[in-house]
């Protein structure tokens, strides 16, 4: 008697540890199952809301900033990395929050979409960078030839080769993932991409030293170029009339190209510490400060369109317009400083 009621516990314990151990896997029918993440309950309801916040004012200020009429040149770029951030809030955001907190359920196909999205919007972020650059330079150091070197046709063809070119570059980048979905995955639940030393040292080049060079090299020039005109500016050796022309325009790009500067140093304060993380870690997904630089990462298209409403008053009463127009009768926008 003793005998059978201790094979029934026994039956009972193992039947207990199985229903456990079927509650922490992904999928409790397939034995390739992965488990479920490991993340505390208040971890990830604290990730899944920051990452949700920032996605969706995201794609909300970007969408509000894309909605408007932009015809300069140095608008219609703006215009570029703001499809580019809204891109990012919309599709890659919450994706990220499914693929780090929860079990990938989507299927490989979508894990290989996810990437080829990711690599692909990053490039293209990357490339509006360097046309804002050399939007600048143009414009701070030749000012004389920058109606005729940088036209809104120009830029606007620059801008579609880019997104190619992005488009190309990624197809290349990602093409293992793209014919063989899943093959890094050790389970079923999971979307992991690993990237070879090779290909990943040339990424390095392509998308980040040498853009970032051409970043730096153009805004230093543009330093020294806006140094030396403030310094003509405050001198008396022109005549009066001169003076307050060249005073006027000088101050409207010296303006543009500050708010400008501040947008490269964010998007490289952001952009940087992620590119040299991934290129020192060589395990990132179990690396626990993974999920911190990432997070750092799509921070940085948030923080674009706030730069925006701090620094160009008719993005604020776009926003304004947008946001509170039920309480005002008058769809005209207020004039644009």
């Amino acid at each position: 008697m003793r005998k059978s009621s201790d094979q029934s516990c026994r039956s009972c314990s193992c039947l207990m540890m199985e229903i456990q151990k079927g509650a922490e896997l992904c999928f409790p029918q397939l034995n390739s199952s992965c488990r479920k993440p490991t993340l505390h309950w208040s971890k990830a309801v604290l990730l899944n809301i920051v990452l949700s916040f920032i996605s969706l004012i995201t794609a909300a200020l970007n969408l509000i900033h894309a909605m408007q009429q932009l015809h300069t040149p140095t608008n219609i770029i703006l215009l570029s990395l703001a499809v580019s951030d809204f891109l990012m809030g919309l599709l890659l955001m919450p994706l990220e929050i499914i693929r780090s907190t929860a079990c990938w359920v989507l299927g490989d196909l979508m894990c290989s979409v996810y990437v080829y999205l990711m690599v692909n919007i990053t490039c293209a972020s990357i490339g509006n960078i360097v046309l804002i650059s050399v939007d600048r330079y143009v414009a701070i150091c030749d000012p004389l030839y920058y109606p005729t070197k940088i036209t809104v046709g120009r830029v606007k063809l620059s801008i579609c080769l880019y997104w190619f070119y992005s488009i190309c570059y990624c197809s290349i980048y990602a093409k293992d993932f793209l014919i063989e979905p899943g093959r890094y995955n050790s389970c079923d639940g999971e979307c992991v991409f690993v990237i070879n030393n090779i290909t990943g040292t040339v990424d390095l080049v392509l998308s980040f030293i040498v853009p970032i060079s051409v970043i730096i090299v153009l805004y230093m020039r543009v330093f020294v170029v806006a140094v030396s005109q403030a310094r003509a500016m405050r001198s008396h050796v022109t005549a009066v009339t001169l003076q307050r022309s060249l005073n006027q325009t000088n101050r409207s790009e010296l303006k543009a190209a500050r708010t400008l500067g501040v947008l490269v140093v964010v998007f490289l304060t952001c952009l940087s510490p992620s590119y040299c993380y991934a290129f020192v870690v060589q395990d990132m997904a179990s690396n626990p400060s993974t999920f911190l630089f990432i997070v750092v990462f799509y921070f940085n298209s948030c923080l674009n369109p706030l730069i925006y409403a701090l620094f160009y008053p008719w993005f604020r009463n776009a926003l304004s317009e947008n946001l509170f127009k039920w309480h005002d009768s008058d769809p005209y926008l207020k004039s644009r400083e």
